[in-house]
């Protein structure tokens, strides 16, 4: 079968022939129709992950077929068993497990979903992972409610989209940040009632002079702008962190955080109860991801491009099979 194989640290992937996978007791094969990227591939690609062993076959969000049944895949595997944290053995799909970047995967029997009907091949693999991470971000975590205000950060990723969709379903006032004036004009399309671009040096009085405050911020960077929302939580209120692409978050105030008795709390991936919770909302308000662009098998290098300028709106799918 064919698979995108990395071989190197920092190089490109490679188009590699390796054997067909055979099923095994607590396991199935599951033959590939499309499978979709995350920022994850692309730091494996660079070194940027512990553990890594070469060679490996990237790709974490996959859907498929088996023995005539159309699956998704929840690409966490070992989650343990506490629903409140991941167990020491938890681990995601496509390293060191190999991925879904090929023509087939070998995945644990509990790990396989139908796919939901309303959703085409690349809408379903663009699913799992964004899906699962910000349905337990902002239901689970962050304890969201409807006609809550809630700001989401980074608007454009997978995850970021996903949880403005969840959250819009939920009845809520969305309100979504960027760097972008073109993603926001999008979000705003799709139903977020505001948007703000951060490179806007007054965009948290503005954002405060329009919203008031917000109940809930799912904030996906961390970094300097992190210290800065503090004045946007609402007595009560929460900050759901599921990522850290802008590093470490300094000057927070301990005065705000007791005296408004904010919530800082961190997040990722989702346990099994969450990825079946996160299927049966998608299912009952027929949300379909937001699929970027789409890529054939051999042309993933020219998508991991893509990936690394983070230009995308939605997520970059790769079709594997017809």
């Amino acid at each position: 079968m064919r698979a995108m194989r990395l071989h190197e640290i920092g190089s490109p992937l490679k188009l590699s022939e390796i054997p067909s996978l055979a099923g095994e007791n607590d396991k199935v094969v599951i033959s590939m129709k499309c499978a979709a990227l995350n920022r994850r591939d692309y730091w494996i690609q660079h070194g940027q992950y512990p553990g890594i062993a070469l060679p490996v076959t990237l790709g974490s969000d996959g859907a498929g077929t088996t023995d005539g049944r159309e699956v998704i895949i929840n690409p966490g595997l070992n989650w343990g068993e506490s629903v409140r944290v991941q167990g020491p053995d938890f681990n995601i799909l496509g390293m060191p497990t190999q991925g879904t970047l090929a023509e087939e995967v070998l995945v644990p029997k509990e790990n396989v979903f139908d796919k939901p009907n309303h959703l085409s091949w690349e809408e379903a693999a663009a699913l799992p992972l964004a899906g699962v991470t910000a349905f337990r971000a902002l239901f689970i975590q962050g304890n969201a409610a409807p006609l809550e205000k809630v700001l989401i950060t980074g608007i454009g990723g997978g995850v970021a989209l996903a949880a403005m969709q969840f959250a819009i379903a939920h009845r809520m006032e969305v309100c979504v940040t960027s760097g972008s004036d073109d993603k926001l004009s999008r979000a705003l399309a799709m139903g977020a009632k505001g948007a703000v671009n951060y490179h806007d040096p007054d965009w948290i009085k503005t954002l405060t002079s329009t919203f008031g405050g917000f109940d809930l911020i799912i904030d996906s960077a961390g970094g300097e702008n992190f210290s800065l929302m503090q004045r946007l939580v609402n007595p009560g209120g929460r900050i759901v962190v599921y990522g850290g692409t802008l590093g470490k978050i300094q000057n927070l105030s301990p005065q705000v955080m007791y005296w408004r008795q904010m919530h800082i709390i961190g997040s990722t991936m989702g346990s099994p109860k969450d990825f079946s919770a996160m299927l049966l909302f998608v299912n009952t308000h027929h949300i379909k991801p937001v699929v970027d662009s789409v890529f054939d098998l051999a042309e993933t290098n020219a998508a991991m491009d893509k990936l690394r300028e983070s230009a995308q709106f939605g997520k970059i799918v790769i079709r594997i099979a017809s």
